[in-house]
């Protein structure tokens, strides 16, 4: 399930805003340490000798600086706390390495041994397993640790590494405690280990490949040659190099007419390399007098596209399924987050105008080109704001960064009008996109809208900034339908998560919570009340919320506990997302639909 459905901040209101899923359930436990991780897991039965279904519960696992609690969790109840594990109690932290089949949907495992008991996890892809198999990893380096462990299952009264039937046995791999959880080296596979030790570790670097030729526009900048390798030594900035597990391309083979996919994959290799690297699968056709296009026999398609697809969604044979385009064809180099961030002021004579794309409160959006670049230009309409006012908003700008934020570029400030200069968004504002491409979006694609909103909006509340105006209007789609936060002229950054307007200050009533309404105090809990409405907009197609009432009624309708009705396009779980966003954080009524 989703982390937008499976959101319980039913708990305690608005008031645990962007947390991760259940956070809420963590606070109200009251826990002192901080916290380091959340997230669904599954995790197999510590009182079965054997693995089949019913053994596996999803359960939300919280690490904090002290312990690692699990808990039940049962929709519109209260948590129930089913373990806790001291961090000082734990020995080894390892993925399970197996060929076994894992019957529960989650496929990744790892293993914790701590006291004189195996807990195993299922994590839901590798990158997931990863991050908390190194966070544990460093939250117990200072430990008594075991020397040995075993890198398969308990299983059958035996393990399925070494075929011991002592569960307590000598493990048959050395436990490296600073690994980052891959195999290095097997040592003998019975009971008695073998002492030689490891051999050093030769020090890996990143290579990535340029998908762009790229031109150096300051001294900072480096030239990019396309499809010449280069080595990452700084990975601090993500807007400049990709390595995702799942990234992949589908490109030309040296054969005219075959096609190859490129993957990317952290999976060891078969001679222990366990740094990322690229596989390659060629496209091939069936001798059929039907043509069929396959990268694994058994699935079959009519078309490149169809096999692409699938793969997309299955593995099925592959490394790892394919997750992620990393190229759109484009010839051009993108804009990147990074790019000469010392360099904001913009030569006004490097950039050329095109055709208006917009308007907004402040002024008109124009298409335009900086140093060759497809950019958004947002001209300030003379009166609309102040010098300071403007030149805030661009620090604000600045300061943020996000793959969910639509991103700053540069500004123009030496003369009238004053530009900001933005990534450009091909497809529009979300609400306009919804409109036009009504009936035709899948309810994956709907939810996946609604995550990449709520992505940005939570990596805003980290950076104790809040939006005030978040709607779908507000909000650019991609080339690619990716969802990104924009409009931030209303942002502002606040050290105690609240800002209270000046008297008199406009603000979107069809989209505001009731403090905002009635006292003008904006914090993130206004903001997830904001983003109710706009899941709202997204599950009715771009459809204007409480359409056929004026502000005023919207006022006493909300006051009086009124909600927006379900969507028809919404799942229960979607919409009962939704009623948790529009809880009024001081008091509860009665709620009645409208």
């Amino acid at each position: 399930t989703s982390p937008v459905s499976e959101c319980v901040c039913a708990c305690v209101g608005r008031a645990q805003c962007w947390r991760r899923p259940m956070s809420c359930l963590t606070a109200a436990s009251k826990m002192s340490a901080q916290i380091i991780l959340e997230e669904f897991f599954f995790k197999k039965s510590q009182q079965k000798r054997r693995t089949s279904p019913c053994n596996y519960k999803q359960r939300y696992f919280v690490l904090s600086t002290e312990d690692l609690t699990y808990f039940e969790y049962r929709p519109g109840k209260k948590p129930i706390l089913k373990g806790c594990i001291e961090l000082s109690h734990i020995k080894c932290v390892e993925i399970v390495r197996t060929e076994m089949s894992i019957p529960c949907k989650y496929k990744y495992p790892f293993q914790i041994l701590h006291d004189s008991y195996y807990l195993y996890v299922f994590a839901p892809d590798n990158d997931c397993r990863q991050r908390w198999v190194r966070a544990l990893k460093e939250g117990t380096k200072n430990n008594t640790l075991a020397l040995m462990y075993h890198p398969n299952f308990w299983v059958d009264g035996k393990w399925k590494c070494c075929q011991q039937n002592e569960k307590m046995a000598r493990g048959c791999i050395e436990y490296d405690p600073n690994g980052n959880g891959m195999i290095i080296i097997t040592l003998f596979p019975f009971s008695v280990a073998s002492k030689k030790p490891l051999p050093p570790t030769p020090d890996l670097q990143m290579v990535v490949v340029a998908l762009h030729d790229f031109i150096p526009q300051g001294a900072q900048d480096i030239a990019l040659h396309k499809y010449e390798e280069y080595i990452v030594t700084d990975t601090s900035d993500p807007s400049w190099w990709m390595d995702r597990e799942g990234a992949f391309m589908v490109r030309d083979s040296r054969h005219a007419g075959v096609y190859t996919v490129s993957l990317l994959t952290k999976a060891p290799g078969s001679n222990g390399e366990n740094h990322p690297r690229v596989k390659h699968y060629q496209i091939r056709e069936t001798g059929a007098e039907e043509i069929k296009y396959y990268l694994a026999e058994k699935y079959l398609f009519s078309t490149i596209p169809e096999l692409i697809h699938y793969h997309q969604h299955n593995a099925a044979g592959l490394i790892t399924r394919l997750r992620h385009p990393v190229s759109t064809g484009r010839e051009t180099a993108p804009m990147t987050a990074g790019f000469s961030s010392d360099m904001w002021e913009v030569d006004p004579t490097e950039l050329t105008l095109a055709e208006e794309v917009g308007s907004g409160q402040f002024g008109v959006v124009m298409l335009g080109y900086w140093r060759q670049v497809k950019v958004a230009v947002k001209m300030v309409r003379e009166g609309a704001m102040s010098e300071e006012e403007f030149k805030e908003e661009a620090r604000v700008m600045t300061r943020l960064s996000h793959p969910k934020l639509v991103q700053l570029y540069g500004v123009c400030t030496q003369q009238a009008p004053m530009y900001l200069l933005f990534e450009f968004m091909e497809n529009g504002c979300l609400s306009d996109y919804l409109r036009s491409k009504k009936g035709t979006l899948s309810q994956e694609t709907l939810l996946g809208m609604c995550l990449d909103v709520c992505e940005g909006m939570a990596y805003l509340e980290s950076t104790n900034f809040i939006h005030r105006d978040l709607a779908a209007r507000n909000c650019l789609v991609s080339e690619s339908q990716v969802v990104k936060v924009s409009d931030f002229g209303m942002t502002r950054f606040v050290l105690d998560d609240q800002y209270t307007s000046s008297f008199g200050s406009k603000f979107p009533v069809k989209w505001s919570a009731p403090e905002v309404i009635h006292y003008s105090k904006f914090s993130s809990k206004s903001d997830v009340w904001s983003f109710g409405v706009l899941m709202w907009e997204v599950y009715n197609e771009g459809r204007m919320p409480y359409e056929n009432r004026t502000n005023g009624e919207v006022v006493e309708a909300i006051s009086a506990g009124l909600r927006l009705l379900k969507p028809r396009l919404a799942p229960e779980m979607v919409y009962q997302l939704m009623e948790w966003c529009w809880k009024e954080v001081c008091e509860q009524k009665p709620k009645v639909y409208i």
